[in-house]
Order: structure tokens, then C-alpha cells, then sequence
């Protein structure tokens, strides 16, 4: 705590690598909260984990319960409106709605006014009587006014009734205590208020805000989320909870994309228009629609259209001649006045028309507010042809099936997750990124674009001897190796040991779904077996799991599983990790690697960009998933690393391809390298020392 509040004195970032059990968040919140209020800063604290931010309203409520802290938990607007509106039409309707607040405002100000003068005339007064008249020729044009808006336009009952009543009671009961998103809905939908524009009021100036990593992360909201904090960011201290997680949630929020759906309804928002800029837009546009589906459909092979499915699927664009396969048919096609000359009104007709748009709807014209799409087009299409890959910005196309049949759609890929993250860290007073797996801090600081942070790890917490680290040694699960039918039987007889020998349940991690699922079918073990998968709400499966007290769960290490959820004590002894779960390595993900490797290479040779882009990441993977287990210092467990890549003993055999030294010093201390048939021995023999039997253990 010392170190992160003399950081925070001196405006550094903080890297904070703590095992379960270190305390990370206290550690983190505490300093800062303390500095925070001495130095008039707001601190903000922001995960993308669910359970985490459950974790975070329970910290500071314990904190408000001794220390006087006005805090708020702050969730999107999507999921807080009463009403379901867009962010554009809620726009629309909060602008129209305070137009017709404030007037009446004015009238009930006139109306003083104007009785005032009417006392005054009766008196004799006749500049007051003249006075009068004048000020009730301006209470008529209000009161039209407002009435027009009434009768003919749109608004937010509830935020007129924000603006109209007395909030006080509300924000009396909001810092009372640390309030959910959830607590606050359903308060204001009682009285008939918008809880949203509520919370966003009362923001300013607050001690402490819990929110989602999209406020921070998201250009256009985190310029919006600081002015609701009244806080310029040099103000604000962030603390980033698994911040192992900030590099993909910055490449996310980075990316961009344009459906096929979007550009053909530009052209038909443009078709028939009476102005000299629309047939200039829909011939940028047009052309650039037809090059999109001219290159996934040249990109087919037999069977390969038949085979899309509803899931958005990544077409290969890449030319190594030069600019991709989009671009390259865009402009082979692309004939008119100048390419630059009809994107350029492209853009500026496109303002108007979401101008229109948007007058309409406070008009009571329309009664949604209409998107522009010729105006999303046209931006995207700039940005596209803009892009290129030294940038960091790597152009793909994807297909999907609808009940239309086969659409497609153009994205831009953030490779260099620090052009969004860099930044963000430079106009902040500070940050604390904390997380169990941020070792190696170098790749990180990389990567983030960090600049000279303090940085600190501290390892397991808990006993050693509560704890075994097995590292078995099965044939490495090369893609090659992995339907062999003697690798396979070898890995199911050490995940039917790890199971027999695990007083409890087991958890079972693999590289992917379709492995997870080939082991749950060759499971014969008596324990009870649970399948994970994609695209499945996995909580209620957890649910049942911990439920049981004899059971085994397959899954996906880059599942919802894997991390940022606890199985505490009896809810799982054993967690085995099957293979390295490197990604899928696609066009998309040689692109990053090819990306760091121009960022971060150091002309030596070294392969920085598989290091940074795959290898780090995925021992991360693995580390996060090996601390599900042994969440308590009266916790205990066994983890098992199913694969030679994992051993001390085959580093230097397989060189290159051992993921051993990927692992901090202190973990890698604990790999106990074992034969697979003597793993249940080991087993059986820890789990007896610490009286982990209930009855008379299995025999070997």
C-alpha cells in the first residue's frame, strides 16, 4: 500500500502481479481512496468481469461502512433505461425534454413576474402596467411554445419528471450507501424517474466510481464518463481489476466494421434524392458494396458457401502483393469524379441527413430517431482506405448466413491494443493495473504503452504444503498428435486417475470445445461428468457442478470458466490442464504477430511477435486457470499440467517449444515433473497428508 500511494504522489503507473489470496483490490483501493481525497481526485475502478464487480461494491461498502466515501456503480445506459431507446433517440428526447423544462421554468418566472407588475400597476404605477403588457406578450409566445412541444414532439416522461421535481431524497438514498445498478432501476421505476440521468447528475465529483472497462476504454463514452465525473482526467486514478484482460478489451473497442447491410441501406437512403452529393455517395459507396461481395464470393471454393453457418466467419483478404483483396477490387472498379472528391461529399451529405434525422424526431416528425447509414459508410470507407498494417490496423472481411442467405461484411482489426491504451495512460493522473497473471511486466508495459511503471509481484499466499503443482509427462498435444489413438489413450487415463484420486470434484480444462468434448466421451470414471459448451451460459452449469460432490467438468480454457470465477474449497480440489491452448493461429492473428513483431522486435532474430502475440498469452491462459483451485489458506488442491511442454526436464529437449520458462520463477519452482502411471500415487499420498478422505482413500 506504501508503494502504490508514493506512486500515485510522484503521477506513475503501477503493475501489480498478486496471486489469490494477495489482496489486490484492498491494496489497490485503499491507497488510492486515501490519496485520492488528499489530492481532490477521483478514483475509478473497473473490471470486465461480472463477479469481480460484485466483488468491488462489497469492498467499498465495507469501506463506507468506516469511512465517509460517496461512491457510485455505474452500468451503460442499455441496460438501465426504462424506455428502450438508442443512445441517439434518448439524445433527441433529453434535448427536446429540457427545451420544454425550461420554458416552463421561464413561464412560471413570467407569470411571477407579471403578477408582481399587476400589484405595482393597481398602486398607479403605469410604467409598471406598460411592463406588464410586454411581459405577457412573451408569457404567450411560451406558453404556444410549450404547448407545441407537447402536443406535436417527442420526450422522456421520466427525465421530465428528473428535471421537474425535487431530487434530493433520491441522492440522499443513493450515498447512503453503495448502490447497484439494479437497486437504482428499480428505485426510480417506482417513481416513475429515469435512474440513468439520475446517477449520471449525480456523479460529479464523487470518491469513487465501479464500472465496466468500456467507459474507460471507448474514446467517445470515456470523453462523456469524465465529464459526468466533472473531472478532467488528470484527476483520475484508474485501477484496472485483470488487467491481463486490458489488451484484448482495448483491441476490441479499437476494431471497427461495416456490414454488407449497412451499405445497401445507404443506397437506398441515397436513391431518388434531389441533391448533387447523392449520386457522388452512392457511387462510393455502390462500388465499395459490390467489391465487398465480389471478394468473399471469389474467396469460395466448392462447398465452401454451403458450409456458412450464422456465425460471423473471417474471409481471407491478404495480398502480399501489396494492399488487400477489398481494396484492390474497390479501386480496379471505382470510376467517377475522383475517389477522394466522392467520399468527400459522401461525408458531408451523410452530417446533413443525421442532422435532418435528428431534428425530425424532436420535432415529433418521427417517432423513432433514424440512423444515417450513409453517413456510417462513408466514415468506415475513409478509415478503410486510410488503414494499413505498419499502422496497426489489419483489414478483414467476414461472411455469415441469415435467412436471406449469405452476407458479408468489411472490419478493421486493431492489432496494437497500446494505440487505444497509451493514450488513455497519458492523460490519467495514474493507473494501478492489477491481476494474478502480468508477468512477464515487460510484454505488458509493451504492449499497454506504459512509461517507466513501479511494478511488483507477489506469489501463492497460501502454504505450499495445502498445494501440489504436477507437470506429467504425456506426449506434447501437438495438432499432429492429438488424434492419435495411443495419445489419447494416455491423456484419458490420467484425467480418469486425476479424477479417481481427487477427494471431491475436478476441473478439467482443454484447448478448445471439441477437445474438451472428445475427453467427456471417453470418460468412464464413476465421478459424474459435466460437458461445457460454446455459446452456452456456463453459470448454471457451475451451479450444478459445485452441487455435486463427486464430479469431473470438461471445458474450454477460453471459455467463461477459466477465469475471474472462484471454486472455493469443496467446490473443487483438482483442476487438470490439458495441452497448450495456443489461439487459433489465422490470418487475424499472424497479422498481431507480424504487428509486434515491427513494434516490438529488436532486429536480433528473436520472435518477438509470437512471443508477445501468442506464447505470453497463452501461458497466461494456463496460470489463470490453475488458480481456480486453493482460494483460502485453508484451501487445499492439486494441479495438473497434462503435457511434456510444461516439464523442467524436456526444456532444453523440445527448446523452442517448451512453455516452461513462460512461467515466473517462483511457479516454475513448483512443477513437479511426474510419469503419468505414477501420478495417482502422488496424489493419493498428498490428499492423505492432508487428511482430505472422508472414508478408506481409492486403491492405486
Amino acid at each position: 500500500m506504501g508503494k502504490i500511494r508514493e506512486a500515485l504522489v510522484e503521477e506513475r503507473d503501477v503493475l501489480f502481479e498478486g496471486a489469490c489470496g494477495t489482496g489486490k483490490t484492498l491494496a489497490s483501493l485503499v491507497p488510492a481512496l486515501e490519496y485520492g481525497q488528499a489530492a481532490g481526485k477521483t478514483v475509478v475502478i473497473t473490471t470486465n468481469v461480472h463477479q469481480q464487480t460484485r466483488q468491488f461494491i462489497e469492498e467499498a461498502r465495507a469501506i463506507a461502512d468506516t469511512e465517509p466515501i460517496r461512491a457510485v456503480v455505474f452500468r451503460g445506459k442499455a441496460s438501465m433505461c426504462h424506455i428502450d431507446v438508442g443512445y441517439e433517440e434518448c439524445q433527441a428526447l433529453r434535448d427536446t425534454t429540457r427545451e420544454l423544462v425550461d420554458k416552463e421554468q421561464d413561464i412560471a418566472e413570467l407569470e411571477e413576474r407579471e403578477g408582481e407588475l399587476l400589484d405595482a400597476s393597481r398602486d398607479g404605477d403605469g410604467e409598471a402596467a406598460q411592463a406588464r403588457g410586454s411581459v405577457m406578450e412573451e408569457l404567450e409566445d411560451l406558453e404556444v411554445g410549450a404547448e407545441a412541444i407537447r402536443e406535436e414532439q417527442n420526450i422522456c416522461e421520466r427525465y421530465y419528471n428528473n428535471l421537474a421535481r425535487d431530487t434530493d431524497e433520491f441522492y440522499r438514498w443513493l450515498y447512503g450507501d453503495v448502490r447497484t445498478p439494479d437497486e437504482i432501476y428499480e428505485y426510480a421505476h417506482e417513481r416513475d424517474l429515469c435512474g440513468y440521468e439520475l446517477l449520471k447528475d449525480g456523479m460529479e465529483g464523487v470518491d469513487l466510481v465501479i464500472c465496466n472497462y468500456h467507459h474507460l476504454l471507448d474514446p467517445m463514452i470515456r470523453e462523456q464518463f469524465f465529464r459526468w465525473l466533472g473531472r478532467d482526467p488528470e484527476d483520475i486514478v484508474v485501477v484496472f481489476d485483470e488487467a491481463h484482460n486490458v489488451a484484448d478489451a482495448a483491441r476490441d473497442h479499437a476494431t471497427r466494421t461495416l456490414a454488407e447491410r449497412t451499405l445497401d441501406g445507404a443506397l437506398d437512403e441515397l436513391d431518388g434524392v434531389e441533391d448533387a452529393r447523392a449520386d457522388p455517395a452512392a457511387n462510393v459507396i455502390g462500388t465499395f458494396r459490390d467489391a465487398l461481395v465480389d471478394t468473399y464470393e471469389d474467396s469460395f471454393g466448392l462447398g465452401d458457401r454451403e458450409a456458412v453457418d450464422e456465425e460471423w466467419t473471417d474471409v481471407s483478404i491478404d495480398n502480399e502483393t501489396g494492399r488487400d483483396d477489398l481494396s484492390v477490387t474497390f479501386l480496379q472498379n471505382y470510376t467517377g469524379q475522383g475517389f477522394g472528391t466522392d467520399l468527400e461529399e459522401a461525408l458531408a451529405f451523410g452530417e446533413e441527413l443525421d442532422r435532418r434525422y435528428e431534428r425530425a424526431y424532436k420535432q415529433g416528425e418521427e417517432t423513432t430517431r433514424k440512423e444515417c447509414p450513409t453517413l456510417t459508410a462513408s466514415a468506415f470507407i475513409e478509415r478503410w482506405m486510410e488503414s494499413s498494417v505498419e499502422l496497426g490496423q489489419y483489414p478483414v472481411a467476414g461472411v455469415r448466413r441469415t435467412e436471406t442467405g449469405v452476407v458479408g461484411r468489411a472490419e478493421l482489426y486493431t492489432c496494437l491494443p497500446r494505440q487505444v491504451t497509451e493514450p488513455l495512460f497519458e492523460e490519467l493522473h495514474a493507473t494501478i493495473l492489477m491481476s494474478a497473471t502480468l508477468r512477464p511486466f515487460d510484454v505488458t508495459e509493451d504492449v499497454l504503452g506504459l512509461d517507466d511503471p513501479l511494478t511488483m509481484a507477489y506469489g501463492e499466499q497460501f502454504p505450499q504444503s495445502r498445494r501440489r503443482t504436477y507437470a506429467v509427462e504425456t506426449p506434447a498435444l501437438f495438432a499432429s498428435q492429438r488424434d492419435d489413438p495411443g495419445v489419447q489413450e494416455t491423456i484419458g487415463d490420467v484425467i480418469e486417475d486425476t479424477v479417481r484420486f481427487t477427494p471431491g470434484n475436478t476441473l478439467a480444462f482443454f484447448p478448445s470445445y471439441a477437445e474438451a468434448e472428445r475427453y467427456y466421451h471417453r470418460f468412464s470414471g464413476e465421478s459424474t461428468p459435466y460437458l461445457d459448451r460454446p455459446g452456452i451460459r456456463a453459470e448454471e452449469l457451475r451451479r450444478e457442478f459445485i452441487a455435486d460432490d463427486d464430479a469431473v467438468l470438461f471445458t474450454s480454457l477460453w471459455g467463461t470458466l477459466a477465469e475471474g470465477v472462484s471454486f472455493d474449497d469443496d467446490d473443487a480440489r483438482s483442476v487438470i490442464v490439458v495441452g497448450v491452448p495456443y489461439p487459433h493461429l489465422d490470418d487475424r492473428m499472424e497479422a498481431v504477430q507480424r504487428a509486434y513483431q515491427g513494434a516490438f522486435g529488436d532486429g536480433s532474430g528473436g520472435d518477438a511477435g509470437w512471443r508477445y502475440a501468442v506464447e505470453i498469452p497463452t501461458v497466461r491462459k494456463t496460470r489463470q486457470a490453475l488458480g481456480r483451485v486453493v482460494r483460502s489458506p485453508d484451501d487445499f488442491g492439486v494441479r495438473v499440467l497434462v503435457d511434456e511442454r510444461y516439464t523442467s526436464s524436456k526444456r532444453h529437449e523440445l527448446a523452442e517449444y517448451s512453455v516452461y520458462p513462460s512461467f515466473p520463477p517462483e511457479e516454475r519452482d513448483e512443477h513437479i515433473d511426474i510419469a503419468p502411471e505414477k501420478l495417482k500415487f502422488a496424489m493419493l499420498n498428498f490428499y492423505t497428508d492432508v487428511d482430505a478422505w472422508d472414508g478408506s482413500p481409492p486403491a492405486p
